[in-house]
This record gives structure tokens, C-alpha cells and sequence, in this order.
């Protein structure tokens, strides 16, 4: 008998593993993660965090293991077809055309490129843009006093909410933030999880969510996993996390920083 739709996970990795060359740097990790829900993945530097983060958006292929989203196995499917279902990410790095205005680096990202669109541009140049998701990516990151500035005109932090709106942009079901606290100070980063919080309940979003910043992602997230060395040392509630005296010795601990 099938599982039912309404309490299958969203997002369902059994025996993920990542290898480049003879380096093993994810193994054999299982998640499961269900609509609505903020997870965490934690883990010192060289754990294997943005490999997973690779291997689950197609940019790598996995050696092993299977990868499921909204029921389906994406595991042989490239980034821009998981992207299409509904499974977006955003990057370390906050890589925005800096010529183009807030509001214009959302439109370019929520254009789905296809054979028909490009025909279409190509006859019907003037077309206008749909813009009810942009919009809506704005409000969602609270974005409309900078809409019309150029990214050198804002605040780091306000650069990575466009990283994220650019992101929400396509209406995603699950979009996975990778480090998206990096570099903000206490206060932007306190701002920031207050804007993530609010994601799943008001807007009906998934999150993923990778990021050295202990506090932010203890105080966001649901259901936490951390990784050393590639391999699942723990999973549970963030009190649990907190606690557990492996993530003390491999991460709070800081063996490796």
C-alpha cells in the first residue's frame, strides 16, 4: 500500500554518499524531511555540508544512495529540472548583477528558461515579465525599501535576503540556504532568523538550512543533523543537539574551527 501524500517527507535521502576521487565526503547519510519544517544541517569546516547541499541540487552526483522529492526519485535529474519541481538553494557566495536594481535581480531569476519562452522572446520581445512572484519574494524578505537600489547601495545582510529572494523567486517548495548568515554581524543575524521563522507557517515553505552560526540555526530550526567527516554524528531537536556530547566535542568544541 502506498503512503499516503500528506505524510510522505517532501524531501527523502536513504544512503546519500559523495566521493571525489578516492575522498569520501559524505557517507551513507539517510534525512527525511517533511512540508513545513525548518531543518538544520551543522558540522565543523570540511564536514561535507555543501557537498550534501551539491549532491541533493544535481551540481554533484551522488556515488550511492537515493534522493526523493515530493515522491518522486531525482537522483539522474540535472539542477535546472530539480529546480523545476520545486527544490531551490541559494549559494555561499552572493554572486548579484550589480547593474541591475533589487527588483531586477529577482525577475532574471525567476524566469524559467525554455525552448517556447525563448522562441517566444526572440518573436515577442515586449512581453511583459510576470511579476506576481517577484513581488512576492520581496514582501516575503521584506525587500520593498531597497527594490529599486543597486546592490553596492545596500547592507550585506540586505544582500543576502536578495540571495534568498532570488531563490524564492520561482515559487519553490524547498529551498535549501547555504551559510546565509556568513559575515553578518549579531544583529543581522538575529534579524535574519526572525525572517526565516516566519517562512513556513506564513508562506508555506520548507527550509534547509546550512550554517555556522550555532545560535541562528538552534534558535530557527525544528530538527537538526550534524555531520564529521561526512558521516551523521547526530540528529534530534536543537536541545537535544545542544547537548549531545559528541557535536560538543566535534563542533562547540572546536577541534576544528
Amino acid at each position: 500500500m502506498s503512503e499516503p501524500a500528506d505524510s510522505r517527507p517532501l524531501l527523502d535521502v536513504a544512503g546519500l554518499r559523495v566521493t571525489y576521487g578516492g575522498v569520501v565526503a559524505v557517507s551513507d547519510v539517510d534525512l527525511q524531511i517533511t512540508a513545513g519544517m525548518i531543518f538544520g544541517l551543522i558540522g565543523p569546516n570540511g564536514a561535507g555540508k555543501t557537498s550534501m547541499v551539491d549532491a541533493l541540487t544535481g551540481y554533484t552526483r551522488q556515488a550511492a544512495g537515493r534522493i526523493a522529492f515530493d515522491g518522486g526519485d531525482i537522483g539522474a535529474l540535472r539542477p535546472y529540472q530539480r529546480a523545476r519541481l520545486g527544490l531551490a538553494r541559494t549559494f555561499q557566495s552572493v554572486e548579484l548583477f550589480d547593474d541591475l536594481t533589487v527588483e531586477e535581480n529577482l525577475l532574471v531569476a525567476s524566469e524559467r528558461v525554455t525552448v517556447g519562452s525563448a522562441l517566444r522572446d526572440l518573436f515577442l520581445p515586449r512581453r511583459p515579465a510576470d511579476r506576481a512572484s517577484v513581488e512576492w519574494a520581496i514582501a516575503v524578505c521584506g525587500l520593498e525599501d531597497v527594490a529599486r537600489r543597486y546592490p553596492g547601495q545596500i547592507s550585506l545582510g540586505q544582500r543576502k535576503l536578495v540571495g534568498i529572494g532570488r531563490a524564492l523567486a520561482r515559487r519553490p517548495k524547498l529551498v535549501l540556504l547555504d551559510e546565509p548568515a556568513a559575515g553578518l554581524d549579531t544583529d543581522e543575524s538575529q534579524a535574519l532568523g526572525h525572517r526565516l521563522r516566519t517562512l513556513p507557517a506564513e508562506h508555506g515553505l520548507t527550509i534547509f538550512l546550512i550554517d555556522h552560526d550555532m545560535g541562528l540555526v538552534l534558535s530557527v530550526c525544528d530538527q537538526l543533523m550534524v555531520l564529521d567527516f561526512g558521516r551523521q554524528i547526530a540528529a534530534g531537536t536543537p536541545a537535544q543537539i545542544r547537548d549531545d556530547p559528541r557535536v560538543i566535542e566535534a563542533y562547540l568544541g572546536g577541534h576544528r574551527v
